[in-house]
């Protein structure tokens, strides 16, 4: 009796590891068969132009999307340059796109005459904290910029490129500037940096990313999970010493976010490792590395301290020890001094001007107050993103110490049933990058969506929030457990990139 309730007892144990063997089996399987399987390109197309129609920043209606194996081919026409460049970050950010070729036309509503629009760039030139002090010369023909001159790295080069793009009427720009470096390095030394780099970025995972560098020029190759992520990685490798970045057999394979998965993110770091990370980030922002910040690291959160002279400077270290791996918080007390503080009418002026240069945001009727440095915005736009650009744009002003932002904008929210809600979320987890859509449930009541599972980091938990809204939430509530955290550069929006101004 009691031998044969021993072998039922086998019995049952093998048949429970039978089926858990090919469980696992399915699971791999299938992962393996997902790896394999190339994304349809009618979907990647169709995937692309919803968020095109959704985002109030992207003319849909002027603009042809066409995929081919994954590369996009962006067309058609827009009314500025900074939209053209929105709808190839847009473009870049969606799962199963392997890189973007941007043909879209730039046709500015605002005809300027080139005498008019040299001028309106060498204003803003001399009124950006950091480009004031470049010598580059400007040549316009027809609307498109040709810069050329001298600077000290490939990151003010283009910071250049980018205060020119922001000026209404520029077609195109042609950035002829030449890079400087007052010392040679020898290829492996660059090597070492450019990984260093790469391994301290919370957007890039470099677990499948090669670097080789030859005669000055570093060549990345292996597997990324976005294209997105393939243009962070890009400019990453520019350190001092490079002369050109080769990433043409660096791929951009959706599937690899499931197998890249860094390791060394989620493993613990030394608060002198963050320190000198950070301390290292800094070189490489012409907003910040002019200024003695200091840096103080107890146990992942950061303390910022110091004085800059303009409140782009505060901002962009601050973010710039977030995008930072380790690091958990970060507390800002940099000081804002600028050498000299306008009264407050000519400060208004500047603001002012600079909101109406914006293509953005010149049709709203904002209101703008100031006093002693501090700016106050008020009055009402279509969107958060509208609001946020708004305050980007006060901040970069000479002269701003902060940016008190009353701006209001609404949610519209246009009902649909909650089984479509549902789908529409859960497409939009998919086909985002950012997120794991695997961890995450969705339930949705009358319109209000419930995230509930885990996110790896606080980047991740941001973004299916988004994703949420966008797939047409009435409201979210965010459930998710962060797994891991750091606060990543999505917090600020897919576009706040280190070395990306624009919105």
């Amino acid at each position: 009796m009691r031998a044969r309730k021993i072998n039922r007892l086998k019995n049952r144990m093998l048949a429970v590891v039978s089926c858990t063997m090919l469980l696992l089996f399915t699971i791999a399987s299938q992962r393996l068969w997902a790896q394999n399987k190339d994304i349809e390109d009618k979907n990647v197309t169709t995937a692309i132009e919803t968020e095109f129609w959704k985002d109030p920043a992207v003319a849909y209606n002027q603009i042809d999307v066409e995929t081919n194996e994954g590369i996009v081919m962006l067309s058609g026409s827009v009314n500025n340059i900074l939209a053209k460049e929105r709808a190839e970050k847009i473009a870049e950010a969606i799962v199963g796109v392997r890189s973007v070729v941007n043909r879209i036309d730039v046709k500015p509503t605002a005809i300027r005459t080139d005498s008019v629009l040299l001028s309106a760039i060498r204003g803003a030139l001399i009124a950006d904290p950091v480009t004031e002090l470049y010598e580059v010369q400007v040549k316009v023909n027809n609307g498109v910029v040709t810069l050329t001159g001298s600077v000290d790295s490939w990151q003010e080069k283009q910071l250049c490129e980018t205060v020119v793009k922001g000026v209404k009427g520029v077609r195109d720009v042609k950035n002829q500037i030449k890079i400087d470096y007052k010392i040679d390095r020898s290829d492996s030394g660059i090597e070492q940096e450019v990984k260093k780099r790469l391994a301290n970025d919370v957007r890039v995972d470099d677990a499948l990313i090669n670097v080789n560098v030859r005669d000055e020029e570093v060549i990345l190759t292996g597997t990324v999970g976005s294209a997105q992520e393939k243009a962070q990685a890009r400019i990453d490798a520019w350190v001092g010493g490079v002369d050109s970045v080769n990433t043409e057999d660096l791929k951009a394979q959706w599937w690899a976010r499931d197998r890249m998965r860094r390791t060394a993110l989620y493993e613990s770091r030394t608060d002198e490792q963050i320190k000198k990370a950070i301390e290292d980030a800094f070189i490489y922002d012409p907003r910040v590395y002019p200024f003695n910040i200091d840096v103080d690291v107890t146990a992942g959160v950061v303390l910022l301290s110091g004085v800059v002279n303009n409140l782009k400077a505060k901002i962009a270290a601050e973010h710039d020890a977030e995008n930072t791996i380790g690091v958990s918080y970060v507390r800002n007390n940099i000081k804002v001094r600028p050498k000299v503080i306008p009264m407050n009418k000519e400060l208004e002026n500047r603001v002012s001007e600079a909101l109406l240069e914006n293509p953005y945001i010149e049709r709203f009727d904002l209101n703008i107050s100031a006093s002693h440095g501090i700016i106050y915005l008020s009055g009402q736009v279509n969107t958060s993103w509208e609001k946020k650009l708004a305050e980007r744009v006060a901040e970069g002003v000479k002269g701003a110490v902060v940016v008190v932002n009353n701006i209001k904008y609404e949610h519209e929210w246009v009902w649909e049933p909650d089984y479509q809600i549902r789908r529409e979320v859960k497409d939009q987890l998919w086909w985002s990058p950012f997120v794991d859509s695997d961890d995450i449930s969705v339930d949705v009541k009358n319109g209000i969506v419930t995230l509930s599972g885990t996110a790896e980091t606080y980047g991740e938990r941001q973004s299916a929030e988004e994703n949420a809204y966008e797939g047409g939430a009435k409201e979210v509530v965010n459930n998710l457990q962060v797994t891991y955290p750091y606060r990543s550069p999505y917090d600020y929006g897919m576009f706040d990139a280190p070395y990306y101004y624009g919105p």
